[in-house]
C-alpha cells in the first residue's frame, strides 16, 4: 500500500482536489468498518497526500452516519501523521461573515450518537484535550490563508451539533451567549480521534452563512449554503495548494507523542484481540 505524508479531509462542497499530480484511488481497510470512501493519494509539491471525502463522493452520508474510526485509522494506515480538515459552517458571530475561513482552535460537544474513541474492550485510555487543535498545524494555515485576499480569522471555537437539521432560533441564540463562534457537525470527532491515534489535526472552517440567529437568516437553507460553499471550496483548494508544499514533516508538538501516559490499563490485562486491533496505534507503547 503506497504511503502518504499529509492527509485532507474534504467536507461538504469538496469531492475531488484536481491539484493532485499522479492520483490514483486506494482502498483502506480497517477494523472498525469502512472509510467513507477511497482514499486519493497524489502530489501537490513535493509533499504526497491522501485526500478523503467525508461524506462520500456523492455526499450520501449523514454526520451522524460517518465512520469517523474507520476514516481516521484509514489515515493512520497510510502513514499520515498530519490531518488537514475543510468543514462548512454557520458563523454565531457578525464580524465572521459568509465567505470568511475560520482556523479554530476550540471546540464545543453538542452531539449525543457517536462513537468517540478507539479505546475500550479491555483497555482504558486518557488523552489531554485541553487543546483540540494542533497549535503547529493551526499556524501555518493561517499563514497561508493571509496570504490570500479572503478575510482569515484565527482561533474560536467550532461548536459540534448533531444535526441533520439546522439549528432552532433558540439555539442559535443560546450558542451565541455562551460565546461559541462557530457552528457545524462533523469536525470534533475527527480531532479526537486523531489525538488519540498521534496525528496533527487542524481545521479550515468555510463560512455559509450566518446560522439563524442573524434576522437576514433565521431560514439557513441547502439552496443558500450550497451557493457560498461552491465559493468556499474555490478558495479552500487555493489555501491547500499553497499550505501544504510549506508543512514540515518533522513534528516537535505534543501531539506524536499524545498516548505516551494516557494508557492506564495493565498491559498484561488487556484482550490479546484487543491488542491485535489497536496495534497500529498503541504498539509502541505496548511491544
Amino acid at each position: 500500500m503506497e504511503k502518504a505524508q499529509i492527509g485532507v479531509i474534504g467536507g461538504s462542497g469538496l469531492y475531488h482536489m484536481e491539484s493532485l499530480r499522479n492520483a490514483q484511488s486506494t482502498t483502506v481497510t480497517t477494523p472498525f468498518g469502512d472509510p467513507s470512501d477511497q482514499y486519493v493519494i497524489g502530489q501537490i509539491g513535493e509533499k504526497t497526500v491522501a485526500f478523503l471525502p467525508r461524506h462520500g463522493q456523492g455526499h450520501n452520508l449523514l454526520p451522524t452516519e460517518l465512520n469517523f474510526r474507520a476514516n481516521i485509522y484509514g489515515f493512520k494506515k497510510l502513514g499520515i501523521e498530519k490531518i488537514i480538515s475543510i468543514s462548512a459552517v454557520g458563523s454565531l458571530k457578525k464580524e465572521i461573515a459568509p465567505l470568511d475561513i475560520v482556523i479554530p482552535h476550540q471546540f464545543f460537544d453538542r452531539t449525543t450518537k457517536r462513537p468517540q474513541t478507539f479505546f475500550g474492550d479491555g483497555i482504558v485510555a486518557h488523552i489531554s484535550f485541553a487543546h483540540p487543535i494542533c497549535l503547529d498545524l493551526a499556524a501555518i494555515l493561517y499563514n497561508n490563508a493571509k496570504k490570500t485576499d479572503l478575510n482569515v480569522h484565527r482561533g474560536g471555537t467550532y461548536l459540534n451539533m448533531e444535526g441533520p437539521a439546522f439549528s432552532t432560533q433558540s439555539e442559535s441564540f443560546a450558542y451565541r451567549q455562551w460565546g461559541m463562534d462557530i457552528i457545524g457537525m462533523t469536525n470534533l470527532y475527527e480531532a479526537k480521534l486523531a489525538r488519540e491515534a498521534e496525528i496533527c489535526y487542524a481545521t479550515i472552517a468555510m463560512v455559509t452563512d450566518y446560522d439563524c440567529w442573524h434576522p437576514q437568516h433565521d431560514k439557513v437553507t441547502v439552496d443558500m449554503i450550497i451557493k457560498n460553499m461552491i465559493k468556499n471550496t474555490a478558495n479552500v483548494k487555493i489555501i491547500l495548494e499553497k499550505a501544504i508544499p510549506r508543512i514540515p514533516l518533522e513534528r516537535h508538538c505534543p501531539c506524536q507523542n499524545a498516548l505516551k501516559d494516557a494508557i492506564i490499563t495493565d498491559k498484561k490485562y488487556i484482550p490479546k484481540k484487543t491488542r491485535e486491533k489497536l496495534n497500529l496505534i498503541i504498539g509502541k507503547y505496548l511491544n
